[in-house]
C-alpha cells in the first residue's frame, strides 16, 4: 500500500514530504562517525526545501559550529510554482520582516544563508539565518540556483520524488558530494544503476527499521495503513538515502551461512528443506530470494532482491548487473550474450520475478 501511494504521489506530483529531524540526525551521524571532519570547512546547499519548515535547515544551523561549516545555503520553491493549490499562506516570520513583499511572497523563491554569528550572542544557530527573495521561483534548474550549486561543496535534501532522476543528474553534472532521499526503485533506473554498479553512488545508512515517516500537506490522500492521524505522518518503506559520502555500514561484511547450512537451517521456508537453490530459466544464475540466504561458498552468479544494496559491502561482493537492465543493454556484453529467452526480468519455472541485482562473491584470484 505504501509503495502504491508513493507511485501515486509521483504521478500526481503531490510529493511535498518533510523529513523528520531525528531521521536527518541519524543519517548524518553515520557520516560523522566515519569521518568527524566530513562537513568541516564545507558550504552546504539545501535546495528544493522550505527553510522556514525544513528540519534540514534547522539541523545544520543548530550544528553549524560543531561541524565547522563554512556556509549554509537553503532555498525554497515559490508557492505558486508548485504542482498543487493551497498551503501558500506566508508565515508570521516572513510577514513581520521589513522586507516582506506581498507581490513576491507567492511567486518568488527565498534563500536563507548562514555564515556565522549575526545576533551578537556569541553562538551560531537558526536565529542567525539571513534571508531574502530570489530573483526567480527557486527551481533548482534555474541559472540562479545552479550558481548556488556550483558554489557549494555538498547538496543535502529530500527532493521531490517525481524529480529524483533529474535532480541526481543535476548534482552529478557539477561533481558535488550529496546526500538525498529517493525511492528504492531508483536503483533500477537506467541512468542510476550504472552509477551504483561502478561504486560512484551507494545507499546511505538508512531509516530506522527501514520505515520512513514524513509530514505532508497531502496526508488525507494516503489512505488507512499509511497515514497516521495521531502523529500527522505518512509512512513509506520503499525509500532510502542515496549518497556518495562514505559511511562505516557499507564496509561491514554480511554474515552468511554455507549453501548446505542454508538449505538445512534457513529461517525462510522458501529455502529450508529444498534439495538446491532454484536457477533462472533464462540466465545461468541461482535465485536467492532473501539477502540473508546468500550462500557464503557459492562462486557463481546470484540474483538477489534490490534491497540487498542496503547490506552491500564492496569488499565482499561484486555487482554484475540488474536483470531489469538486460533489455537496455546495460550489462556487460558477455552477460547479455548468455541471457536466453525473455529479457524483461529473471524467470524461475516460467514465473516472472521482481527485479533482481546480479552479484558474485569477491574472492582473491577470482574474476
Amino acid at each position: 500500500m505504501a509503495n502504491e501511494n508513493l507511485s501515486a504521489a509521483k504521478k500526481a506530483k503531490k510529493d511535498e514530504f518533510y523529513t523528520q529531524y531525528q531521521d536527518i540526525e541519524k543519517e548524518m551521524t553515520a557520516y560523522l562517525e566515519y569521518d568527524p571532519d566530513v562537513f568541516r570547512g564545507k558550504t552546504i546547499l539545501l535546495p528544493c526545501d522550505d527553510p522556514e519548515w525544513s528540519n534540514f535547515t534547522k539541523y545544520f544551523a543548530q550544528n553549524f559550529e560543531r561541524f565547522g561549516l563554512k556556509k549554509l545555503i537553503s532555498t525554497s520553491y515559490a508557492a505558486e510554482s508548485k504542482n498543487f493549490e493551497g498551503f501558500c499562506q506566508p508565515t508570521l516570520f516572513e510577514t513581520s520582516d521589513p522586507q516582506f513583499d506581498q507581490d513576491k511572497t507567492n511567486v518568488k523563491g527565498k534563500i536563507f544563508t548562514l555564515t556565522g554569528d549575526q545576533t551578537g550572542d556569541k553562538r551560531v544557530n537558526v536565529d542567525d539565518l539571513e534571508w531574502h527573495y530570489l530573483q526567480g521561483d527557486g527551481d533548482f534548474r534555474s541559472d540562479e540556483v545552479r550558481r548556488l550549486r556550483d558554489e557549494a561543496d555538498m547538496v543535502i535534501t529530500n527532493p521531490p520524488f517525481s524529480m529524483f532522476q533529474e535532480f541526481l543528474a543535476w548534482i552529478l553534472e557539477a561533481g558535488k558530494k550529496f546526500v538525498i532521499i529517493g525511492s528504492m526503485n531508483a536503483i533500477t533506473y537506467k541512468n542510476v544503476f550504472p552509477l551504483i554498479k561502478n561504486d560512484n553512488i551507494w545507499l546511505g545508512n538508512g531509516f530506522q527499521g527501514g520505515n520512513a515517516y514524513f509530514s505532508t500537506p497531502f496526508a488525507e490522500d494516503y489512505g488507512s495503513g499509511v497515514y497516521y492521524p495521531e502523529s500527522g505522518l505518512v509512512k513509506f518503506r520503499n525509500v532510502h538515502w542515496f549518497t556518495n559520502l562514505d559511511h562505516g555500514r557499507r564496509h561491514q561484511p554480511l554474515p552468511l551461512m554455507t549453501m548446505a547450512d542454508n538449505l538445512k537451517y534457513s529461517r525462510h521456508q522458501e529455502i529450508r528443506g529444498k534439495a538446491s537453490y532454484d536457477r533462472y530459466d533464462n540466465y545461468d544464475a541461482i535465485e536467492v530470494p532473501f539477502t540473508d540466504a546468500i550462500p557464503s561458498d557459492y562462486d557463481g552468479v546470484m540474483g538477489v532482491p534490490i534491497s540487498f544494496l542496503d547490506k552491500y559491502s564492496p569488499e565482499q561482493f561484486i555487482v554484475i548487473g540488474c536483470d531489469y537492465n538486460v533489455k537496455e543493454g546495460l550489462l556487460p556484453e558477455l552477460v547479455v550474450a548468455s541471457w536466453k529467452g525473455k529479457l524483461d526480468r529473471g524467470y524461475v519455472n516460467n514465473k516472472r520475478l521482481y527485479s533482481r541485482i546480479l552479484i558474485k562473491h569477491r574472492r582473491e584470484n577470482k574474476s
